[in-house]
């Protein structure tokens, strides 16, 4: 037997010892013995119990992957390196349909198993409070997608000729194992190989490409933490474009079969529009800028993947889609750098994007933002909830338009100058981490100096219409 054989068959064993409730390790400081347990099988938000897991915090992942189109087939591996914020037994892993052939936990092979679309793994030894951990997952097969009757569809579309990954709140866990919730954001390392010919396309900064024997590797990264819904890949036959804007690489790519008319302009004014919203938020939070315009009709929404959107083809057939343009990027400051607390938060992402198309609107030379807000405001149902709008309201009217009337009515209440304080001073104090509605209503209060929970009270939870400011 070889050592990695004996290894293996060693973890094996010890699936049985370390996958019950808890263990009893060597003794910690003072002599006492440590306690082992399971991870949770999920992070702990309210709306969807079974998203993401407990026991640890993902600081980075590193995914070597290859992809045939022909044939659909993924395969790889998945580097994750991780802290345990408890004494670990097992852990586990989001991971949809996809095969894995082996574990290993710092180099030593793990037991694994698999419980629905969770990935349980058993290390060799326990994983102390605090330590830091490196998980390499090898798997392969055939991604698909998850779907749920009220929330749609997300995940892994293989297309005409290449994929698309793309879905709010689920996709990332159909195509990586990954721990699938806002809360634990983490750096990625992306290296997809792909056939020749095919672009393959990601988040952050590009590493550029190099081919050998018919396959191109492209290689990207993302340095500012990232919640792992708003990770991406698109592969196909695109217009890439690539150049820098305000000192930072900015790559924006068009599906091939669009008329070079359709989208292409828009794209053009990524630059110009992100520069804008940044004069009203604040510094851009990231290390590059782009979007992605794809031509499967299967995508009807536009997504904020951090630093480089995807949107599907149906905006640009009836307007210049800047508009939406505007949404998405005013999304890499509220959703990406500043992501939700849990999924009830939605408002703070949707809300502030959908004001951002006003804001942007009337910049443009369009209607202004009080116009904007007077037409939705004759027109919101009030008995539809923006703070709390249960898991089949977060992609409603009420969390978009009805949280875009709270910002506005905000500024209305407090006037511009704290208004725009306000949100500079957001962005920046909760950059990179995760938010609830509650916190923002504290700093509000903090910045402008008035009582403001009566007015988010009417605004988010009321259910008849509130007096305009």
């Amino acid at each position: 037997m070889t050592t990695r054989t004996a290894r293996a068959a060693g973890a094996a064993a010890l699936v049985v010892v370390l996958a019950t409730s808890g263990c009893t390790g060597l003794p910690g400081a003072g002599g006492t013995p440590v306690t082992f347990e399971a991870g949770a099988d999920g992070i702990g938000d309210p709306y969807f119990p079974t998203y993401g897991n407990g026991g640890y915090d993902v600081v980075s992942y590193g995914l070597k992957l290859r992809y045939d189109p022909a044939g659909d087939q993924l395969g790889g591996t998945a580097t994750i390196t991780a802290t345990a914020t408890a004494n670990l037994s097992r852990f586990n892993l989001d991971l949809v349909g996809l095969t894995v052939s082996e574990v290993t936990v710092d180099g030593t092979v793990a037991g694994h198993a698999r419980e629905g679309d969770e990935l349980v793994i058993t290390p060799e030894s326990g994983l102390r409070r605090d330590s830091r951990f490196v998980v390499e997952v090898d798997y392969a097969g055939t991604p698909g997608t998850v779907r749920s009757p009220d929330l749609g569809e997300g995940g892994f579309i293989n297309t005409d000729d290449g994929a698309i990954a793309l879905g709010q709140p689920e996709s990332a866990s159909t195509w990586f194992p990954v721990n699938d919730h806002p809360l634990d954001k983490a750096t990625y390392d992306i290296e997809i190989t792909v056939p020749e010919g095919l672009s393959a396309l990601s988040n952050g900064v590009p590493g550029g490409t190099s081919t050998a024997d018919g396959w191109t590797t492209w290689k990207w990264s993302e340095r500012a933490p990232m919640a792992s819904y708003l990770t991406t890949l698109v592969i196909g036959d695109y217009r890439v474009s690539s150049g820098t804007h305000a000192g930072k690489p900015i790559v924006t790519a068009v599906a091939a079969e669009l008329p070079t008319t359709y989208a292409d302009p828009a794209m053009a004014r990524t630059g110009e529009i992100a520069d804008y919203l940044a004069t009203l938020f604040g510094p851009y939070p990231f290390d590059s800028y782009g979007g992605i315009v794809v031509a499967d009709s299967r995508i009807g929404y536009a997504l904020e993947t951090q630093s480089r959107p995807v949107y599907g083809p149906s905006f640009f057939r009836r307007d210049t889609g800047e508009w939406v343009v505007a949404h998405e990027l005013a999304h890499q400051w509220f959703g990406d750098s500043v992501s939700i607390h849990h999924w009830r938060d939605i408002w703070l992402n949707e809300g502030f994007a959908s004001y951002a198309e006003w804001l942007w609107e009337e910049h443009d030379g369009g209607r202004t933002a009080q116009a904007n807000f007077a037409d939705e405001y004759a027109q919101t149902d009030w008995s539809q909830p923006t703070g709390d709008p249960g898991r089949s309201g977060i992609f409603s009217r009420a969390v978009y338009k009805r949280g875009a009337l709270t910002v506005h009515a905000l500024r209305r209440t407090v006037g511009d100058d704290a208004f725009f304080r306000l949100l500079k001073t957001w962005t920046a104090e909760k950059r990179d981490g995760n938010a609830t509605t509650a916190e923002f209503v504290a700093v509000a209060e903090r910045v402008t100096g008035k009582s403001l929970r009566p007015f988010f009270d009417d605004w988010l939870y009321g259910t008849t219409a509130p007096p305009v400011p």
